[in-house]
């Protein structure tokens, strides 16, 4: 990585480090949100509501791993030579309350960078902030337009603290939510307290959500739609609606919903030993043109090409379901879990090439040892695509994220990632984290691959 390269990205990030001290001497701390099953136990005055709020994040990954055995690669793999990547985004969080319940939030986000092998080579991929389009100068779009409903149905008190994305509130434990414009599914859906946000927890995609969730989203995340949520009691029950790309893994959205995604989940929050944990089971209904695994097999045996699902879309829909676990089991220590399937008959539409996956970690608060702004973090991830899928990528296809050309022996990918995040300000972090990618694109004749990430990331 040259010289010039860093420097700007130092300039960069000064620049946003500036707008961040601005905006400290104008307006107090922010907390992070509490978790649902948090904020439902919470004990604490009432809030004082909030009118408006600004909050303003940067992320900056820096990433290396070394050179790799690899026996053959193709378009879509990891380059086995050594190689570095940077990515660096800033957003500019701006809600407003216009009427009782109701908030309207604006995300203007800026990216610039690329991940390393420009976010291509392994279905669990390495960087989960880094978008799928790079680019070596900075460019801002609008991630985030929508506006939610709280409906309050009574019963005890479960105030909302002021967070990225959310005015502090006075609510009930008992309510009704709507959401609708332009978000990303996750914002309510297959959340998990100790693994979901790059910029804070684990950088690997598989993290972020359970990595068959192949959810609605253009090339940046986002998508338009609409979701409810029902709280009673410990119960959440969630339905949605999204919009799909024109074609698999694009960066337009469809303009009339014609393709689309439907989303399910209920919630349990419980108390295990007096220790708070969640439950969330969900699933996905996705409805749009797409292309079978084995049809484009087929078809390039017969015409000498490489295989290529474009060349068989038809109008289908591709099912998927995933389980979700979150409990802590000591004073700042959590675990969590994920299990997920989707129909491995089809190519996966929008997010990364997974048909089943399982995940397992643990999460360490730094005030074990004095440090309680500090994390330390390990995870496991077992990634795994249907021999359908493997048939495909032996043929020359190529999924979203992977592709070597060929796949003579094919096995599951196998994921460990650690971290330890270092709190250096009241708003500053920075984290060390190392990934190790076993059988990348499940393919048995490369790898493994050890990525290095250094993160720094500033919120307020």
């Amino acid at each position: 990585m040259s010289e010039r390269w860093l420097a700007r990205r130092g300039a960069l990030l000064a620049s946003v480090a500036l707008s961040f001290a601005g905006a400290a001497a104008a307006q107090e701390a922010t907390p992070r949100q509490e978790s649902p099953a948090q904020a439902t136990q919470a004990k604490h005055p009432p809030v004082e509501p909030e009118h408006w709020a600004l909050h303003l994040q940067a992320t900056d990954i820096l990433q290396y791993y070394p050179a790799f055995h690899s026996a053959f690669e193709g378009p879509n793999s990891f380059r086995p030579r050594a190689t570095w990547g940077n990515t660096f985004d800033a957003t500019l969080y701006a809600g407003v309350r216009p009427w009782a319940g109701g908030e309207i939030w604006g995300n203007l986000e800026m990216y610039q960078g690329f991940a390393p092998s420009d976010t291509l080579g392994a279905a669990g991929y390495v960087n989960g902030d880094g978008a799928k389009v790079g680019r070596g100068h900075p460019y801002a779009r609008i991630a985030r337009l929508f506006v939610r409903q709280t409906v309050n149905l009574g019963g005890a008190a479960d105030d909302q603290d002021a967070d990225l994305n959310m005015l502090a509130s006075q609510r009930t434990r008992d309510r009704l939510v709507f959401t609708a414009g332009k978000l990303n599914t996750t914002d309510i859906f297959d959340t998990n307290r100790y693994a979901h946000d790059p910029r804070h927890d684990f950088l690997n995609w598989s993290l972020i959500t359970a990595g068959s969730f192949d959810y609605a989203a253009d090339a940046w995340g986002y998508t338009y739609g609409a979701a409810a949520e029902w709280y009673r009691g410990d119960w959440t029950w969630r339905a949605g609606v999204f919009d799909l790309s024109l074609v698999p893994n694009n960066a337009t959205l469809t303009s009339d919903l014609s393709q689309f995604q439907l989303v399910g989940e209920v919630e349990r929050r419980m108390t295990i030993g007096g220790r708070l944990g969640a439950v969330r089971l969900g699933g996905f209904v996705t409805r749009g043109r797409m292309g079978r695994y084995d049809d484009a097999t087929r078809l390039a045996l017969a015409t000498g090409q490489l295989a290529d699902t474009g060349r068989v879309r038809h109008y289908r829909s591709r099912p998927g379901v995933y389980l979700n676990i979150e409990q802590e089991v000591a004073d700042g220590v959590g675990v969590f879990g994920r299990l997920g399937w989707a129909d491995g008959d089809y190519e996966s539409y929008e997010y990364t090439d997974i048909d089943r996956t399982a995940q397992a970690g643990v999460s360490v608060n730094g005030a074990r040892w004095g440090r309680k702004d500090d994390t330390v973090a390990a995870a496991f991830v077992i990634n795994q695509l249907s021999d359908a899928g493997h048939r495909y990528l032996d043929a020359g296809g190529l999924g979203i994220l992977v592709g070597d050309g060929r796949l003579p022996r094919p096995g599951a990918e196998a994921i460990l990632e650690a971290y330890y995040s270092l709190s250096l300000a009241r708003d500053m972090t920075l984290s060390l984290d190392d990934q190790v990618v076993e059988h990348p694109a499940y393919n048995r004749d490369r790898g493994p691959v050890n990525v290095v990430s250094l993160r720094l990331h500033l919120q307020r």
